[in-house]
C-alpha cells in the first residue's frame, strides 16, 4: 500500500523544559510496546522527523506513508488555543479525505467533550477512545493489559514476510 508506518503520533508538545508522563509515553512506553513487542512501526514527531526538514512538508509527508493517526488527548491539547498543525492535517485527512482511521488515546480523565474541536467530537461518537487507567507508573505494562489490548485491536494487521 505504499505506506511505511503503521501509525503517526499526535501528542501535546510540552513548550516549558520539563518532562511529562505524555512525552514519557510517547518516547519510551509506546515504542516499547508497539515497536519491540507488537512489532508496529510508529512515527513519532520529535524522533523521526529530523532537525533541518521543513517541518509542515515532513509532517505531511509522514501522515500521508501512515496506516493510521494516533492522538493523545489530554487536558494540555484541549485547552491548548492553537491546534498544532499535526492535528489540524490529521483531521482534514481522516474526516475530510476518509483515507486515514484515527485512534484516539485518552491520557487523562478528560470529563465532559465540549472544549474540543468539533472534528475530534465527532470521531468520539462514530469510535470512542481508548482510555488510559493505569496510575503514572515506572514500569511501563504488559502488552497484554486490556488498554495496549484495545489500542492493538485498532491498528492495522502485520503480515509478516517469509
Amino acid at each position: 500500500d505504499g505506506k511505511i508506518y503503521d501509525a503517526y503520533v499526535i501528542y501535546p508538545k510540552n513548550h516549558t523544559n520539563e518532562a511529562n508522563f505524555v512525552e514519557y509515553f510517547v518516547y519510551q512506553i509506546m515504542p516499547d510496546i508497539l515497536e519491540n513487542q507488537c512489532g508496529y512501526k510508529l512515527c513519532i514527531y520529535g524522533r523521526d522527523i529530523y532537525p533541518g526538514e521543513d517541518t509542515a512538508s515532513a509532517i505531511e509527508k509522514r501522515m500521508q506513508k501512515s496506516r493510521r493517526l494516533i492522538i493523545l488527548l489530554t487536558r494540555q491539547l484541549i485547552n491548548c488555543k492553537e491546534h498544532a498543525y499535526d492535528q489540524h492535517l490529521a483531521l482534514h485527512n481522516a474526516l475530510i479525505l476518509n483515507d486515514t482511521k484515527v485512534i484516539l488515546l485518552e491520557m487523562e480523565t478528560i470529563g465532559t467533550y465540549e472544549k474540543l474541536q468539533e472534528s475530534l467530537r465527532f470521531i468520539i461518537k462514530q469510535q470512542g477512545t481508548v482510555k488510559w487507567k493505569e496510575q503514572h507508573t515506572v514500569h511501563p505494562q504488559s502488552s497484554n493489559s486490556k488498554f495496549w489490548k484495545q489500542v492493538r485491536y485498532h491498528m492495522p494487521l502485520i503480515f509478516k514476510s517469509s
